[in-house]
Formats: C-alpha cells, structure tokens, sequence
C-alpha cells in the first residue's frame, strides 16, 4: 500500500481528521495552536483559530460543529460563530485530547494531563441538552475512539496502556464492560483510531511511524508505513471514503531527521470507511 503526501508539514500537531461532505470535505486540528484546518479540493490548507487547544471536531445534525477545546467543549453555529461552553476544570495542567460521536448523537472527548502523568485525566460525554458526564476517570493519555459498524461496540485507546480497548454500546448503558481488543507488538503507543465498513480498526502509531489494522476479532492485518515518525490519527474519506487520511505530529521531534513531520498522508487501502456519525445537540 503506498501512501501519498497530501500536504508539506503545515501543521505542528496535527490530529483529529474528520471528512465531512457537508463542509467541503477533511478536516482536521493543528492541535497546540488552537487551530482547525480546512483542506481545499486542490491541497491547499486554510487554518481557523477556535481556542489555546483544538483537540477534536466533528459536524453538528443542523449545521457547525462540536469542537473539544483546551478545558471543555464549544460549539460552533451554521454560521461559524464559536462560543466556549463552561469549563469543566480549571487545572493548567491538564487539556482536552480527542474524541468522537456515539450512535444517539452524543459527543465525547477525553482529557490528558501534558505532562502526562498516570490516571490524571478523564473522558467525558457532551449530551445533546448541554449536560455533561464523566464517563471514564483515571484515564492517563485518552485518545482515539470509534464504534463499530453496527454502533454495538465502541474501540477506545489510553495511549498509555499499549493497547487497544473495546467496549459493549447501548443507548441506556452507555460504555460497559471494558476488555483489551488488542496489544500493540514492540512497545507501539496508540493513539487516533477509525473503523472501516468491515469492522477493522484501523489505529495510528505515536511511535512507530505507521497505521496498523485489526480485524474484528483483535488480529493485526495491516502495518501501513508512513514517512513521517510521530503517525496521530487516520480517518476515512474521499467521494466514496475509500482514502484513508492520516495525520502526523513535529511536537519532540526532531525535524532535521523527519522533514515530513506535521504533513498530511493518504493511502488507498483497498477497503472503505462509515460516515462520521454528527453531534446532536
């Protein structure tokens, strides 16, 4: 599988790409600057500062977009109006990091702490109605986090842990019965994850400069090279969302030796994505 360069390292930490046909197509964060990122039909990138930190976007049903910021959540309207909700913490030290929409439309997005210290953050979910719930504690580095096809489980990655974690879905319960789906061979540190139509789970390698596949019963299929080392996150998309999208990060990195570092990638890799599942609320 070749992967193509979409873009040269316009971002510091990219993270968090989104396609949604209803905004023209990718977008992702550039995720320390604040910024979210626009890619245009023809590669350019046009950059929209939302807050101190962009952690994670997705499309609201009515139009806008929920957006994770450094210390909670804010909502942009159809209009590209951003207001900040209440901040659920006034610690410095820690910010938001990623997340993603359930089946019933309810945003989630986890916390981290930048130093990264064991069990500091949490994930938490944004209700339709503006309430707000803790919905997993002790969490050190939470990061990507996506259901399957038919919206019964949900894959979820605390980059620390080395591993990917499944959950059983329902509307009422919500997450439940949290298990291990796979361990990452050689130390691999996991961070944003997607879902393609067959049910593998496709996770990005924070430390290993590659996207590795799962098959639904927790297999490793695919280890996809990426040229640049610090690979954040992967989404599908593209007209028929057969382009899997990745992004890739130059914070602690030395640039010198990884000129790609906080490029776009993309690769055909023989299968397609689900659509983004849109904010509620």
């Amino acid at each position: 599988m070749d992967v193509e360069q979409v873009t040269g390292p316009v971002v510091y930490h990219g993270e968090g790409p989104v396609w949604y046909p209803g905004w023209g197509g990718l977008r992702f964060v550039d995720m320390l600057a604040g910024d979210v990122i626009t890619l245009g039909a023809d590669g350019s990138v046009e950059r929209r500062r939302v807050g101190a930190v962009a952690a994670s976007i997705r499309p609201r049903r009515g139009g806008g977009a929920v957006i994770g910021v450094a210390r909670g959540f804010a909502m942009e309207d159809p209009d590209g109006t951003v207001t900040a909700l209440p901040e659920l913490w006034t610690d410095p030290g820690l910010r938001m990091n990623e997340g993603g929409c359930d089946p019933d439309g309810r945003f989630y997005c986890g916390s981290m702490a930048y130093d990264q210290s064991a069990g500091a953050a949490s994930l938490y979910r944004l209700d339709p109605d503006g309430s707000v719930k803790v919905v997993l504690d002790h969490v050190t580095v939470s990061n990507g986090l996506e259901w399957s096809p038919d919206g019964s489980r949900a894959y979820y990655n605390d980059t620390a842990t080395l591993s990917v974690s499944v959950f059983d879905y329902d509307s009422a319960e919500g997450l439940s019965n949290r298990r291990t789906f796979a361990e990452l061979p050689d130390g691999g540190r996991p961070d944003g994850l997607t879902v393609d139509a067959e049910g593998g789970v496709w996770t990005a390698v924070s430390n290993g400069g590659a996207v590795y596949r799962y098959s639904p019963d927790g297999g490793l299929e695919e280890r996809l090279s990426v040229p640049a080392s610090k690979v954040t996150a992967c989404t599908f998309g593209g007209e028929h969302l057969d382009q899997l999208f990745i992004t890739t990060s130059q914070e602690n990195v030395d640039t010198r030796d990884d000129p790609l570092a906080g490029s776009l990638f993309k690769a055909d890799v023989g299968v397609a994505g689900i659509p983004v599942r849109l904010f509620a609320g």
